[in-house]
């Protein structure tokens, strides 16, 4: 039963995250997953040239995701810089 209970409560967490009223920053999470696989790319070019063999993967797939990486933290900090002059503009 605690394991239900468990599974129904991360289950619950994780369908907030798509509610308008959440304390999650979406586009903090999409960036950090992008960053994340741009640095799992870094680690497997970094283990096959050790082992001698080329990692190949095409520009364009990294540059989307560094672009998407850099788009998202990019939002997300203008938003964070415009909230704080909205509130002390209130003030």
């Amino acid at each position: 039963m605690k394991i239900i209970k468990y599974l129904k409560q991360k289950i619950m967490a994780f369908t907030d995250m798509f509610k308008d009223k959440n304390d999650i920053n979406e586009k903090s999470v999409i960036g950090f997953m992008s960053f994340a696989v741009m640095v799992l790319f870094a680690l497997a070019d970094m283990v096959t040239g050790y082992f001698g063999k080329d990692l190949v993967v095409q520009e364009f797939i990294y540059n989307s995701f560094l672009i998407i990486t850099l788009g998202c933290f990019g939002i997300a900090g203008i938003e964070k810089i415009f909230a704080k002059k909205e509130k002390e503009e209130e003030i």
